[in-house]
């Protein structure tokens, strides 16, 4: 009675926090407030705003001057590394003579978060103007520093996408709420990533603004991506940008109840206050990168690659409500029609490996083909991900996986060779060796933030693991098809990049491209940073087929898949063996079975795996 109590009060709270939005004279006061202690300043007078000079930009410049309707031109940088991609907003943020504007999923409040916030707002305050535009549920989860953002400077406008109940924050209890009374509203996020300067060079991909997605984190590191283009694409970003900005769901601060009834109540108005970094040794060495012209031609100049076309996409702001309309999720169609398109091969990169219906049929054609093209699958294993929840129905479908759709699946790694040497070369060169961690916040001191079945949200952590050490999870989604035309973007490939959020990303057409992004999904499928998913070697052939068909049938029930020997496991290369497919009649003379999900402790978290296994197939859409 007491939870069926619980519930309804829950429910009757959401409602009533559904309908307070801030009345339109709160709103004209907190807006007069702001407006009578906003930093006016400028600390520049001239007509460039006082912008450093940046090879990056030039590179755009020269681009745009080249580029006709007919014949673009277009300059795409590959930004694999950590540092580089990092030194290269600041680069940009710095050169910005006009306009900078950011879209984004995550924005943490940790040394790499407050680097970029503290650039963007001296850009504003050089004469620049900057837009902020990101996702409520996991961005400046904090009433002061957004109290005192949004008087951080007249030439700084920030907005916040589809708040939950109008607030700036949302506590767990109103998360809760919010996926009871409107779940379809308040699941609905918007994914995109973006850093546009002057509409003549982007930075788009997988990238948030947190430590973890530069290797700044002292526990759990991204393996990530982004693409740098320069050349008439930015304009595309832009046109998206505005869309969004403009749309009804990207709310100013002062709109935002909590924050509103915040700024009325302020006795003082806050100042801006310089970062206090953890690293802040760490965080220099990125800025001196910045400005380093030797640095930046090695790193981001040099590695550039001059094309024709390439095209921007973005889903449109209303995806959510008009699933049906083409234009709706015209990056989405995009995507499923790039594949669909294959005639040789697919590579595909994505930390969560779940198909949507849409994208299991596209499979399912091709591989039925005479001669069906390759498709080769780089992804997270259990003891990489921070997503355990999405991991289950990954590992649920493993036989389908294999044997409809024809995948060569490999599971990254936990301590990936490759991704730990990645992370460290672009310190190579600096005048200052990489300084030493300072002091340090233990990883159980950090505050977990709520979120849907544990998963995907800014401060999940992953499983424990039997090994020690960094660790590094995959985050990159790409595409390469056929070896000529390739993708870089926020989109997962599964069902909630389909139906819920939106996604954007780049297509680039041209080959030299089109290998080098191979290249790079192709590394983290080798056998030291990832293992092969592969059927079991049969010891009984009748029990064997016995118990792959009691699998098939636990798989395909609706709710209960209950039967623990599963059709795929994981495997190892074994010492002096070449890397074989598993369909090669040698292929278990030269690997070893290492479980289904090698290196994970046993925990919570395993067990959880196992138990959405079996009965969250319902969950698929959400997670």
């Amino acid at each position: 009675m007491s939870s069926r109590l619980f519930s309804l009060s829950l429910l009757l709270a959401a409602l009533l926090l559904q309908g307070c939005a801030v009345s339109r004279a709160k709103i004209h006061q907190a807006d007069l407030a702001v407006a009578d202690t906003i930093d006016r300043q400028l600390t520049c007078q001239q007509a460039d705003h006082c912008a450093q000079p940046s090879p990056l930009l030039q590179a755009a410049d020269s681009a745009l001057a080249q580029s006709t309707p007919e014949q673009p031109v277009h300059v795409v940088t590959l930004l694999d590394d950590s540092e580089p991609a990092l030194a290269a907003r600041v680069n940009l943020v710095r050169a910005a003579r006009k306009s900078i504007d950011v879209q984004t999923f995550i924005w943490a409040q940790d040394d790499a978060g407050q680097l970029m916030l503290n650039e963007l707002v001296q850009a504003a305050r050089r004469g620049v103007k900057v837009r902020i535009l990101a996702d409520q549920l996991f961005s400046f989860n904090d009433l002061d520093l957004l109290d005192r953002l949004v008087r951080a400077s007249v030439n700084l406008h920030v907005r916040l996408y589809n708040p939950t109940f109008h607030n700036a924050r949302t506590p767990p209890l109103e998360f809760a709420a919010g996926v009871i009374c409107c779940f379809m509203k308040f699941n609905q996020r918007m994914h995109n990533k973006l850093l546009l300067v002057d509409d003549s060079i982007g930075i788009t991909g997988g990238r948030n603004y947190e430590d973890r997605y530069f290797n700044w984190d002292d526990d759990f590191n991204y393996v990530d991506r982004d693409v740098m283009v320069a050349g008439p694409a930015a304009r595309e970003m832009a046109d998206s940008f505005d869309l969004f900005w403009n749309h009804r769901r990207s709310v100013p601060l002062t709109h935002l109840r909590d924050l509103n009834k915040r700024i009325l109540s302020d006795a003082e108005a806050p100042t801006w206050r310089p970062p206090q970094y953890r690293r802040p040794l760490r965080v220099a060495q990125v800025q001196q990168a910045a400005e380093d012209p030797s640095w930046l031609h090695a790193w981001l100049v040099a590695p550039g690659i001059e094309v024709g076309n390439v095209d921007y996409f973005s889903d449109m702001p209303t995806k959510t409500r008009a699933p049906k309309r083409a234009r709706a999720q015209v990056f989405t169609r995009h995507i499923m029609h790039m594949i669909a398109s294959a005639k040789r091969e697919v590579l595909l990169q994505t930390p969560y490996l779940v198909m949507s219906d849409q994208a299991q049929k596209i499979f399912r054609r091709l591989h039925k083909r005479a001669e069906p093209p390759r498709i080769v699958v780089s992804t997270n294993s259990l003891a990489s991900t921070d997503a355990f929840a999405v991991y289950a129905m990954s590992y649920k479908h493993r036989k389908r996986y294999l044997t409809k759709f024809g995948f060569e699946i490999h599971e990254m790694k936990p301590h990936a060779v490759a991704a730990a040497v990645d992370n460290e070369l672009a310190n190579l060169g600096m005048d200052s060796p990489t300084p030493a961690p300072e002091t340090a916040t233990p990883a159980s001191a950090r505050q977990a933030r709520f979120h849907l079945l544990g998963s995907r949200g800014s401060s999940s952590r992953p499983a424990p693991l039997l090994s020690e050490g960094r660790r590094f999870g995959l985050h990159a989604k790409s595409i390469v098809v056929d070896d000529n035309f390739a993708m870089v973007g926020s989109h997962n490939f599964d069902p909630r990049s389909d139906h819920y959020n939106t996604e954007s990303g780049v297509i680039v057409y041209d080959r030299h491209f089109a290998d080098e992004l191979r290249s790079s999904i192709l590394r983290d499928t080798q056998p030291e940073n990832a293992w092969v998913i592969a059927p079991r070697r049969p010891v009984v052939p009748v029990l064997t087929d016995i118990n792959q068909a009691i699998g098939t049938v636990s798989e395909h029930l609706p709710l209960f898949d209950l039967w623990p020997f599963r059709y795929a496991t994981s495997y190892d290369l074994k010492a002096g063996c070449q890397p074989l497919l598993a369909s090669d009649p040698n292929f278990f003379n030269c690997y070893r079975p290492v479980g289904d999900f090698p290196d994970v402790a046993l925990s919570p978290k395993l067990i959880i795996t196992r138990l959405i296994t079996a009965f969250g197939v319902g969950a698929k859409g959400i997670l």
